[in-house]
C-alpha cells in the first residue's frame, strides 16, 4: 500500500491542489499526513483509490452514503433523470413526491422543505424558530456539532482554557472574527446533564427561540441523549414558548422514523439531510405546520422569505427518494444488527487485550474512545495529548490494514456490508489494540 508509485502520485497531484485551494482541499475532512489519498471509483462498501489500492469504507463521505457506493438503483434513477434535465425554474413532480414520503416517515413531520445540505437545514430551522417566536437567542450542547452557521458552531470546539464553568459554559467561537453578536445570542448548555440545563436556560427564559439538540452528538461522545435529559429539555421549551429543533443530520439513519422514534416527545423542527440524498447534496426542515408555515411565501404575512437556486433539484430528489425507498424498516433493522455485532465485537477486543478504550454508538454508527469509561459530554470526550496521540496511531494502523474511518475513529455503515466486512473490521480493530498495549 506504500508502493513509490502510490506516494508519487499522491504527492504530485496534492502539489497541484496546494497550488490551487488553501491547504490544498476543499473540506478539512480529506487530509492526512503527508497528503490526502484521491479516489478513482467506489463500489458497494469499497473504495478504490488513484493508485489501485482498495478499502472497506466506514466513512461513507461522512454518514451520508446509506447504500455505498454506485449503488444500481440510484444510479439507473439518475442517469434516467439527467436526460431529462437536472434543474428547472420550474416545481417538478419528483418534488411532491419525495416530499410525502419523508413526511410519512415520522408523525413529527407534518410539512417540510428541502434545500442544499446539512448546515443550510439548520439555518434555516434556526430562522423559522426566530420568525415563529420574536426572538434571538438560541440554545445548544457545548461541543455538538451544528455545520458552518456562526449561530450553529459557536462552542463546537472549545478547550478546557475557553469553555469556562460547566454550570456556566462560555460561548466560544470557532473561528476567529465570530462577531461578539453571535456569541451573546447563543446559551452553551452541558449534555445529559438536565439540572444544570434548567438552570441555564432559566435565566434566558424570555429571550430564547429554541433549543438545538443533536440526540446523539458525534463530537459529544457518539452517546445516545438521556430519555430524562431530552424530556426535560422539551417540557422547559413548551412551558417557556420556545422551539425544540432536532438536528438528525446524521442520526436520521438509525431508525425508519429517526433517533427521535425512540424517544416520547415531538420536536417542533427537525433538520436532516446527507443520506437522504442517495448520494447528492442535499438537507430538509420538516416540523409542525403552523411552524414550517413562517415559510409560506401565500401567508397574509411572510415572515420568513426563502428560496434556493438548487434546492428540490430533481437530482438530488430522484437519488433521495431512490435510496430512502430501499432503507425500509427491514433495511433499518439489518443494518443496526450488523452495528451491533460490530460494537460487541469491539468491547470483547477491548476486554481481551486490556486496551485504554471503548465504545459508544446506537444505529448503524459508532465511535471508539481513547478511554476506559464513555464519555458523558463533551468535557469527558476531550482527548488529552496522550490520548489523541493513541488515537492517531490506531487510525493509521486501520488504514494500513484497509479500513476508511471517520477521524475521530467513528464508523458508519452501508447497505452492501455483510459480516464478512463486520468482522474483517473487528479483527483489525483487535490487532490494533494489541499493539496499542505493547507500546504502552
Amino acid at each position: 500500500m506504500s508502493s513509490d508509485t502510490k506516494v508519487s502520485r499522491s504527492a504530485d497531484l496534492y502539489a497541484r491542489a496546494l497550488e490551487v485551494m488553501p491547504g490544498g482541499v476543499s473540506r478539512n475532512t480529506v487530509l492526512r499526513d503527508p497528503h490526502p489519498i484521491y479516489a478513482d471509483f467506489g463500489e458497494g462498501c469499497r473504495v478504490t483509490d488513484i493508485d489501485g489500492v482498495t478499502r472497506l469504507d466506514f466513512s461513507n463521505n461522512m454518514a451520508s452514503l446509506i447504500h455505498g457506493h454506485a449503488c444500481p438503483a440510484i444510479v439507473d434513477a439518475v442517469t434516467k433523470q439527467l436526460a431529462r434535465g437536472s434543474a428547472f425554474t420550474t416545481a417538478t413532480e419528483i418534488e411532491v413526491r419525495y416530499a410525502e414520503h419523508i413526511c410519512s416517515r415520522s408523525p413529527s413531520f407534518e410539512k417540510m422543505r428541502f434545500v442544499n445540505s446539512g448546515t443550510e437545514a439548520l439555518m434555516v430551522a434556526l430562522k423559522a424558530s426566530r420568525a415563529y417566536t420574536g426572538r434571538a437567542k438560541i440554545a445548544k450542547v457545548e461541543g455538538s456539532y451544528h455545520g458552518g452557521y456562526d449561530y450553529a458552531e459557536v462552542s463546537q470546539a472549545p478547550s478546557p482554557d475557553t469553555w469556562g464553568s460547566i454550570d456556566q459554559p462560555n460561548s466560544v467561537a470557532l473561528a476567529r472574527g465570530t462577531p461578539n453578536s453571535a456569541l451573546n445570542d447563543v446559551v452553551i448548555l452541558p449534555f445529559n446533564d438536565p439540572e444544570r440545563a434548567i438552570a441555564i436556560l432559566n435565566q434566558h427564559a424570555d429571550d430564547l427561540a429554541c433549543i438545538l439538540l443533536d440526540l446523539m452528538p458525534h463530537r459529544v461522545g457518539l452517546r445516545p441523549a438521556d430519555a430524562e435529559f431530552v424530556t426535560a429539555l422539551r417540557e422547559w421549551a413548551t412551558k417557556n414558548g420556545s422551539l425544540m429543533v432536532l438536528d438528525e443530520v446524521i442520526t436520521f439513519r438509525t431508525e425508519h422514523g429517526g433517533l427521535q422514534s425512540r424517544y416520547d416527545i415531538t420536536p417542533d423542527l427537525t433538520a436532516i439531510g446527507k443520506m437522504i440524498g442517495g448520494g447528492f447534496p442535499v438537507g430538509a426542515v420538516a416540523g409542525r405546520a403552523e411552524v414550517m408555515d413562517v415559510l409560506n411565501p401565500r401567508a397574509e404575512k411572510l415572515l420568513f422569505p426563502h428560496s434556493g437556486t438548487f434546492s428540490a433539484n430533481p437530482i438530488s430528489t430522484t437519488a433521495g427518494l431512490a435510496a430512502m425507498e430501499l432503507f425500509d424498516k427491514p433495511a433499518v433493522a439489518r443494518l443496526n444488527a450488523l452495528a451491533e455485532r460490530a460494537m460487541e465485537g469491539i468491547r470483547q477486543a477491548i476486554a481481551d487485550t486490556g486496551a485504554p478504550a471503548c465504545v459508544t454508538g446506537t444505529g448503524s454508527m459508532f465511535r471508539v474512545h481513547m478511554k476506559e469509561q464513555p464519555p458523558r459530554n463533551f468535557r469527558e470526550a476531550y482527548l488529552s495529548a496522550e490520548e489523541s496521540h493513541r488515537l492517531k496511531a490506531l487510525l493509521e494502523h486501520m488504514f494500513d490494514e484497509g479500513f476508511m474511518l471517520i477521524n475521530t475513529c467513528s464508523a458508519t455503515l452501508s447497505t452492501p456490508m455483510t459480516e464478512t466486512e463486520i468482522d474483517a473490521l473487528i479483527a483489525a480493530f483487535r490487532s490494533g489494540f494489541e499493539s496499542m498495549v505493547a507500546s504502552l
